[in-house]
């Protein structure tokens, strides 16, 4: 049992690999399987298809990526506003990195666009939906009224600053993008809400 699912996070490990790098179009189970030091026969054997290992690569994603973000937010320094803005300038050292691809739940949505009920799409949907929520937990924590609202255009700013980020391979999207939420959480927990937002 232990082999099997050793063979199998080996699997997915270099499915993250190559997906992430180049996509999960032009990367074929043949260069999953040879990356892996497998057959592509024995990579079957722990996948049903390859749009299962395309989920399983996305599933594989989900945790480290909201974790990142809360480690970079419990590290920052000062209060809510700071430490939400100390987000985005890591993913804008992230994204000026050589290897970065951006968002892999965004870019893999693009690819299958016209496969509305793929798999991989409703985790991406529940990862999006993850990290809004932990935003709006992080919101109503610190005394905002609306922080299912707030969560929802922070999380909007960050994925149109990776958007924007990869088409013009810029990182400096991600500082703009953090101003203007560092800008929209401070009105959010320096007062009362006039109710313009």
């Amino acid at each position: 049992m232990a082999s099997e699912r050793t063979t199998r996070d080996t699997i997915i490990d270099a499915a993250n690999r190559l997906f992430y790098r180049e996509g999960i179009r032009a990367v074929s189970v043949d260069a999953v399987a040879e990356a892996a030091g497998l057959t592509k026969r024995s990579l079957y054997y722990h996948f049903k298809s390859k749009d299962e290992l395309i989920a399983d690569y996305l599933r594989l994603r989900d945790h480290p990526n909201l974790q990142r973000y809360a480690t970079w937010y419990a590290a920052a320094e000062g209060g809510v506003t700071e430490r939400i803005g100390a987000i985005f300038d890591h993913l804008a050292n992230e994204a000026g990195k050589p290897g970065w691809k951006g968002c892999g739940f965004l870019r893999t949505a693009a690819e299958l666009v016209n496969q509305p009920g793929h798999p991989a799409l409703k985790i991406g949907v529940d990862h999006k939906k993850r990290v809004e929520d932990w935003f709006a937990e992080i919101l109503a924590e610190n005394g905002v009224s609306e922080p299912a609202r707030l969560a929802r255009q922070v999380s909007l700013l960050i994925d149109g600053a990776f958007s924007q980020a990869m088409l013009y391979r810029d990182p400096s999207y991600f500082h703009e993008a953090g101003l203007a939420a560092q800008a929209l959480v401070r009105s959010a927990v320096s007062g009362p809400s006039t109710g313009s937002t």
